[in-house]
């Protein structure tokens, strides 16, 4: 086994997310979560396990990966505690973000794996991918230094209904769409949040914008924001009446809003200041209040005018502020730079398992160590992350990366392994000089 000194807080974060695990194999999370942060080249699993030192033990590690990825939820809540007392703190209000994104995988044995609508087609130009779709959840904080920031914690796999059947019976797979996936991560994330006293936010795109996602989620007091479509289903606010009469209220008005035409109409425009993709930014909005079946009741609508034309947005709170509606939507796009990230930089999808739960396993450790790597850098400066002297043509001022960031563990790592094997009497300068250069070229 490799000898890996961690720093002291990730060893301690390591052991946090072990004791979710049974007791005869928790030991073996730390050594393969070092592997995964060194590994290089094509990311699969024998990579981790070559990496750490651990190939004497390959097949209890490719075992270990499906217990890791059956107990994905408790493991999840962990990583969400520690999201709580790293980076959100006393924060009262807490946004969390779902979307989907798929993961290409070859090979007709890959379980669970099928044919998905590929939202990033690339060079190809193909609408369609063969591989997995995992609906995510990644709590979106704010950084003072670095702006927005997404850090994932759960994801479900969806399986498509027509390939739930080719699934081992024994795995008691049932089919459930995207939308309820995506309710039972909020509905994990409430209970765990709400306990620490937190009002949470959620936000996703339009495609969430329906009854089986909508409705469970906001009877548990959930806020939500997300995108209309320009031919969504308004009506205006029911009349006061002023007799009394029999049966429950009106909670529909009678008239139909058309969101186009308001959007055309060139009255009504007011300028709103607002903090967009770090930048601060004057929109011409419109917002009013109106009521939608899907959400039972009255919404916040507010039409922004954009060069591309006009975007709309809705949320189930009526006295939200209407720059607070924009900032929240904006900040939805950093989870688009977690699918980025988690692709690029830790390989998501590379890894050749066939097994259902080993792949459930592989795609939740990449996310936590996706996670754990910025709560390790929350509190440390861009000097300490970054080396921009190498690189006159680059910013200074440009925030580190996720790349950054992880070279920046990995150099701290293996400057602890230096210091615990070098000798206690000070070297001289050209040795710690050249100690520096062997780490940067290192990662």
């Amino acid at each position: 086994m490799a000898s890996y000194h961690a720093p002291a807080e990730w060893e301690e974060w390591s052991g946090w997310l072990a004791a979710g695990l049974h007791g005869r194999s928790r030991w073996r999370l730390p050594p393969l979560l070092m592997g995964l942060l060194f590994a290089g080249g094509r990311r699969v699993v024998a990579s981790w396990i070559r990496t750490a030192g651990l190939s004497d033990d390959f097949q209890d590690y490719y075992f270990f990966v499906q217990s890791v990825g059956r107990r994905w939820r408790e493991l999840g809540r962990r990583v969400l505690v520690l999201v709580l007392l790293r980076a959100i703190g006393k924060q009262k209000r807490v946004l969390v973000a779902i979307d989907d994104t798929p993961t290409k995988r070859y090979g007709p044995k890959v379980e669970a794996a099928g044919i998905h609508h590929d939202p990033t087609p690339g060079p190809t130009g193909r609408p369609f991918c063969y591989g997995h779709v995992w609906v995510t959840l990644a709590v979106i904080v704010r950084h003072q230094r670095w702006g927005t920031i997404g850090l994932p914690i759960w994801s479900w796999l969806y399986v498509r209904e027509k390939d739930v059947a080719k699934l081992p019976k024994h795995y008691d797979w049932t089919f459930q769409t995207k939308l309820k996936l995506a309710a039972d991560l909020v509905l994990s994330a409430v209970e765990t949040l709400q306990n620490a006293e937190k009002e949470v936010w959620a936000v996703a795109d339009g495609a969430y914008a329906k009854r089986p996602f909508v409705q469970p989620v906001m009877a548990l007091g959930v806020t939500l924001v997300g995108r209309l479509r320009k031919d969504s289903a308004l009506r205006d606010l029911p009349p006061r009446e002023k007799k009394v009469r029999r049966g429950r209220k009106r909670k529909y008005g009678r008239n139909r809003i058309s969101l186009a035409k308001r959007a055309a109409h060139r009255q009504g425009w007011e300028d709103v200041t607002c903090v967009v993709y770090g930048g601060k930014v004057v929109k011409q909005v419109k917002t009013f209040l109106a009521t939608h079946r899907t959400f039972g009741g009255m919404i916040r609508v507010v039409i922004v005018k954009e060069k591309t034309g006009p975007q709309f947005f809705y949320c189930t709170d009526p006295h939200a502020d209407v720059a607070e509606i924009i900032e929240t939507f904006a900040d939805r796009a950093t989870i688009e730079q977690v699918f980025h990230d988690v692709k690029e930089v830790w390989g998501s999808g590379q890894q050749q398992v066939r097994n259902l739960w080993a792949n459930i396993g592989v795609w939740h450790l990449n996310l936590w160590m996706h996670t754990l790597v910025e709560l390790w850098a929350w509190r440390r400066s861009a000097r300490r992350l970054t080396h921009r002297d190498d690189s006159p043509w680059d910013r200074l001022e440009r925030r580190p990366s996720h790349a950054d960031r992880r070279k920046a563990l990995q150099a701290t790592c293996l400057a602890e392994e230096f210091s615990s094997t070098l000798p206690q009497t000070p070297l001289p300068k050209k040795f710690r000089q050249l100690l520096k250069r062997l780490l940067r070229i290192a990662v």
